[in-house]
């Protein structure tokens, strides 16, 4: 994978504003922050987010890839004052989670999410080398 950066943009903050890449596609359905039991251990914002990390790197591995093949990360967000909140601590479990790899990346604020008690949704598209 290639990362595209315009040469006289400011260097975005934990995601890429382009990437260029050829391969495999694997897609990775939403994740919410529920276990392997589909069950919600926490309704703390952050907490359901590395749990959602967690189900996406676990999906990732089952498929033979890992975070370093991820190139779009798609974050469904039920309050956007709520995630804006815990971004510093969000920041430190993406990286303990997923290292340094930073794909291209979007935020959505959402209404509500189809399991209760959920707080966001994670997709993410990879591609692996051919």
């Amino acid at each position: 994978m290639e990362v595209i950066q315009p040469p006289d943009w400011a260097r975005p903050k934990g995601y890429s504003n382009g990437i260029i890449a050829t391969g495999k596609m694997f897609f990775v359905a939403g994740q919410v922050g529920w276990n392997k039991e589909e069950e919600f251990e926490t309704d703390d914002f952050c907490g359901q987010a590395r749990q959602a990390l967690t189900n996406i790197k676990d999906i990732l591995t089952a498929g033979g890839a890992g975070p370093e093949h991820m190139c779009r990360m798609t974050w469904y967000i039920g309050d956007k004052d709520e995630y804006n909140g815990c971004l510093g601590d969000l920041g430190k479990v993406y990286q303990e989670i997923m290292g340094k790899n930073f794909p291209v990346m979007t935020g959505i604020q959402v209404a509500g999410f189809v399991e209760e008690g959920a707080k966001l949704e994670v997709e993410v598209t990879a591609v692996l080398p051919d």
